[in-house]
């Protein structure tokens, strides 16, 4: 897709915000990689970023980015003065091109890929993205319009601009909410960093996808991520009962996909590799540290140690005590002090964390698990 161009506009002041937009945290980096990955991730190559206020700010982070620089000295006369300074910078290969501000960060990588198909089979020299009726960001403009946004007088912006050509318009309708969702204020920000932590979590039908792309579904690792799962649920919903605020959608999905590299060295670590590559960071987390976590020194139970206990108690299929589930391995390597040196601590903690369990419910965890099954 080298005829393809993307550009993102973050050249505003943020005046609303109170902090400068680009580099505000978002997930586990900033706002401005996070609208660079997003092209990235859809194959596109040609990326300019449009900087003019706090410039100097952002040459550190563009400079490890794979982006072109587009600086706009004239950022003070609005939004549309960037969108002219990036488009003067098109070359004659440059078919097309994404816009995008920079403060819509929401947007999901399938749409970016859905419209550049539409590109391919639409006559329309105009694409917009459009949830339940409604256009948003990021429209794909063909490159024939490069004169004419040049030349305009900037009344209205881009948007105006536009309108006039609707009859060479076309909108693709999407299920991306993303696509309208800005963040001027604080609380816009706050909203979207909630949006992007459910966004996350994979639901359980796509955790079994991705199982399913590494492990046959009737495998020992499915059933056993299965069982993890279900246990884990379970005590978390007691828990929660209980005073605690645990998320049963985060643990279910790190319990389904904590054995994701089963078979890799280190696979706590390589699975959450996986993860993170799928943009499931905060799932990712948790798979990181089910083999190795030490516990808490209060009171409190966090999605972390549910689901290390939860993996602990399950032996292939089978819920099982924690003697039960370490006595072959203790036995095995009795002899063999540096592997003993790393299944003690692990046992020592699954019993930490489940007696914090149990204090808190009031009742030990097998009475919880005979309960369910009844």
């Amino acid at each position: 897709m080298d005829h393809l161009a993307a550009i993102i506009l973050a050249a505003g002041y943020s005046s609303r915000m109170g902090a400068f937009k680009p580099l505000l945290p978002f997930g586990e980096t900033t706002v401005l990689e996070r609208a660079v990955s997003l092209f990235r991730e859809s194959g596109i190559q040609d990326i300019r970023v449009v900087t003019g206020h706090r410039s100097a700010d952002l040459l550190p982070l563009l400079k490890r980015l794979p982006v072109r620089l587009v600086v706009n000295g004239r950022y003070q006369e609005g939004m549309f003065s960037s969108v002219v300074a990036a488009v003067e910078t098109l070359e004659t290969g440059n078919d097309a091109f994404f816009l995008l501000p920079v403060d819509i960060p929401l947007v999901r990588r399938e749409t970016v890929e859905l419209l550049v198909r539409s590109y391919r089979s639409s006559p329309a020299g105009i694409l917009y993205p459009s949830f339940r009726g409604t256009r948003g960001h990021p429209p794909l403009i063909m490159t024939s319009y490069r004169d004419g946004i040049l030349s305009w007088n900037g009344n209205g912006g881009l948007k105006t601009f536009l309108m006039q050509y609707e009859d060479d318009s076309a909108t693709v309708e999407t299920d991306d909410d993303g696509i309208l969702t800005d963040m001027d204020t604080p609380e816009d920000y706050e909203q979207l960093q909630n949006s992007l932590l459910k966004a996350s979590i994979p639901p359980r039908k796509v955790c079994e996808q991705i199982l399913s792309e590494r492990f046959a579904a009737d495998s020992p690792v499915v059933q056993h991520c299965r069982e993890v799962a279900r246990h884990a649920r379970l005590l978390a919903g007691w828990l929660n009962d209980s005073g605690c605020h645990l998320d049963l959608k985060l643990i279910e999905a790190a319990a389904l996909l904590h054995d994701l590299a089963r078979g890799e060295r280190d696979h706590a670590a390589a699975g959450a590799a996986l993860l993170r590559g799928k943009g499931y960071g905060v799932v990712a987390d948790l798979v990181a540290v089910h083999m190795e976590l030490t516990p808490r020194s209060d009171d409190t139970i966090d999605a972390a140690e549910l689901l290390f206990l939860a993996d602990k108690l399950v032996e292939g299929s089978r819920f099982v005590t924690l003697e039960t589930r370490f006595r072959r391995q203790l036995e095995r390597h009795a002899h063999e002090p540096q592997i003993l040196a790393r299944i003690i601590p692990r046992l020592e903690n699954a019993r930490t964390i489940k007696r914090k369990v149990e204090a808190r419910l009031g009742r030990p965890i097998a009475d919880v698990v005979s309960d369910a099954r009844s």
